[in-house]
């Protein structure tokens, strides 16, 4: 990601636009994700607080992330007090963009032991596409994440993610975006994401550590290399590598990247040491 080097970022997002419904509307590609937000809040009972403490967490968590550059400690009461972005979105609920680069080494099972001593396991691999169209797509859930997150279990014969995973790193451009993705990645049942995370399952020291890295919205939105660093922090906590925000007894995790808006592209990888 050189994100540094866009002067026009929305302009280049509306490429992903439909160049002849969409796109001549010139709005800018977050107000999709208003909506977006609006229709997931109607339709699950969440709460725009229980939204804000997504944001409030993460942002929290990258404090003890030393390639974050969003760490901050804030409350929900500032998430929901900074500046609107696109109603309901604050400013605060959505990820401040970064530079950066991250690499792997991909190998098969006995190069990768003759390699390190501390290899990260491949376990299962899922992505999906939902309709391009955003006339007819589900505004108020995230099918490509739960198409995505059932091919990786698949593959990785996962049958209970919850009791199965020790934590995950899902996206989170937009702080409701966690909480939708948590939902339809298995995770827990539609409607409960907001109330798990606000009665803090999902803190580092939570019973389900969500985002430990800080996420997006904490260490900043890498563009098309933003579910590289999800995977990033999996491989970090899976080798005992992530320092002060290290997880104990982390043996299997998940990362899950979107494409961002205005898509409804995502992947999930299922890791394990």
């Amino acid at each position: 990601s050189k994100a540094s080097n866009i002067l026009t970022l929305p302009y280049i997002l509306a490429f992903a636009f439909d160049p002849v419904f969409n796109r001549p509307l010139a709005a800018h590609p977050y107000y999709v994700a208003g909506m977006e937000m609006l229709r997931y809040l109607a339709e699950t009972g969440t709460s725009h607080r229980e939204c804000a403490c997504v944001a409030a967490k993460n942002r929290n968590n990258a404090l003890l992330n030393p390639l974050a550059g969003y760490g901050a400690a804030v409350s929900e009461d500032d998430v929901l007090a900074s500046e609107p972005v696109a109603e309901p979105l604050t400013r605060l609920e959505c990820a401040g963009h970064s530079d950066g680069a991250i690499v792997f080494v991909l190998a098969e099972g006995s190069t990768a032991r003759a390699l390190t001593d501390r290899p990260v396991w491949v376990r299962g691999v899922g992505w999906a596409n939902d309709t391009f169209w955003m006339e007819s797509r589900p505004w108020g859930e995230a099918r490509y994440a739960q198409d995505a997150g059932q091919m990786a279990y698949r593959t990785a014969g996962i049958k209970s993610p919850r009791q199965e995973i020790s934590f995950a790193e899902i996206d989170d451009t937009f702080a409701y975006k966690e909480l939708q993705h948590l939902e339809a990645l298995g995770l827990c049942q539609p409607g409960t994401a907001g109330p798990w995370t606000a009665e803090g399952g999902t803190q580092l020291s939570g019973e389900f550590p969500v985002n430990p890295s800080g996420g997006a919205l904490g260490e900043g939105h890498l563009l098309d290399a933003t579910g590289l660093a999800r995977t990033l922090e999996v491989v970090l906590q899976l080798r005992g590598e992530a320092g002060q925000r290290q997880i104990e007894n982390a043996e299997v995790g998940l990362a899950f990247g979107w494409r961002g808006v205005p898509t409804t592209g995502g992947a999930a990888v299922i890791l394990s040491n």
